[in-house]
């Protein structure tokens, strides 16, 4: 019989050799003790702290112990029999309560004007007690001298009564740039250089404009977010210098309006209208105005958390959350010339 039929396989975990059981020592076999551990894709051995994510390296870990070879194939571990496992309890199903939903007003039901709460620091704010008083247009004979022609294109300056009388030559359209073009919205000479679309003769005559006319309405930028308790949802709009007297505050079981106006600029507004996700209690809801922020508490009216606020009404002027009003409008690549 040969060497090699004489030799006997090592069961010892880790090992895998075989073995002459004529030449066994204590220091023989290098195995691990414990059992193969796998979890959250690492894999190691229970008798050490190596670990590893590939298998083959998980395979080649030396062993952390020293012995005989050993021919005995070590124990599985036992699975639980059915007797091992504890009676599971039973499960008691408790019945589901309906909550009680109320039918949902109209969103043409009528609007209440929100009586608010000031604030301490907010009635010593003197300078927006009232409203400022808008300026009065200069008188033409009152143009300083050497004032530009507000429309584009023309670059005429003022220099007495008698320029008025003068032709104004410029462009109504807009500038556009475009993919390294230059040209303006009315009549379209396209150029790529910068001096030259400037000194583009205007396309239409005129009147000369001394004053830039302020716009009717302006929007003013107001951050704003909500959360929520188990009986109220809470609106913080954040703003500074609005006058109390002259901003409004409207609310339904379905609908939130609110205009904050800002007299220290010309015709500026903060507008928020909502279509609210729930149904608000008006009569338990109230406003507070600090000097920083308005905070509109929302009582609900029935129980259950709002998915969100609500969605805008107006689809021209949306207030975003965390953001001012936003026009939707189609963007342009067009620039303000008066800005440079």
């Amino acid at each position: 019989m040969s060497q090699q039929e004489n030799l006997l396989q090592c069961y010892n975990r880790g090992c895998g050799q075989k073995f002459d059981p004529n030449n066994n020592t204590e220091d023989s076999c290098r195995h691990h003790p414990g059992v193969p551990v796998f979890h959250d894709a690492y894999k190691g051995w229970g008798c050490c702290s190596k670990k590893c994510t590939d298998f083959t390296e998980f395979l080649n870990i030396k062993g952390c112990t020293v012995s005989k070879h050993s021919n005995v194939k070590p124990p599985e571990p036992e699975k639980p029999t059915r007797n091992d496992i504890p009676d599971e309890q039973p499960v008691v199903v408790k019945p589901i309560t309906q909550k009680i939903r109320l039918d949902r007003p109209a969103f043409n039901t009528a609007m209440v004007v929100m009586k608010p709460e000031l604030a301490p620091s907010l009635a010593q704010q003197k300078s927006i007690e009232t409203k400022q008083e808008v300026k009065e247009k200069s008188d033409p004979s009152e143009i300083a001298v050497g004032t530009v022609c507000q429309n584009r294109g023309c670059g005429i300056k003022y220099e007495g009564p008698e320029i008025n009388g003068s032709r104004c030559v410029y462009h109504p359209g807009v500038p556009i740039f475009h993919e390294g073009l230059k040209y303006w919205s009315c009549c379209q000479r396209k150029t790529t250089d910068f001096n030259t679309f400037l000194s583009q003769v205007g396309c239409e005559q005129g009147s000369h404009v001394w004053e830039k006319e302020e716009p009717d309405e302006k929007t003013i930028q107001c951050r704003w977010d909500f959360h929520q308790t188990a009986q109220y949802v809470i609106v913080s709009i954040y703003a500074k210098q609005y006058c109390p007297k002259e901003s409004i505050i409207k609310l339904s079981p379905v609908r939130l309006f609110t205009k904050l106006v800002f007299p220290q600029e010309a015709n500026a507004c903060f507008a928020l209208d909502i279509e609210l996700r729930g149904i608000a209690d008006v009569d338990a809801s109230h406003v507070t105005m600090y000097g920083t922020k308005v905070e509109i508490k929302l009582k609900k009216a029935e129980p259950g958390s709002w998915i969100n606020l609500g969605d805008p009404v107006k689809s021209e002027v949306v207030a975003t959350k965390g953001s001012a009003v936003q026009e939707i409008c189609p963007q342009v690549e067009a620039v303000d010339l008066d800005d440079l």
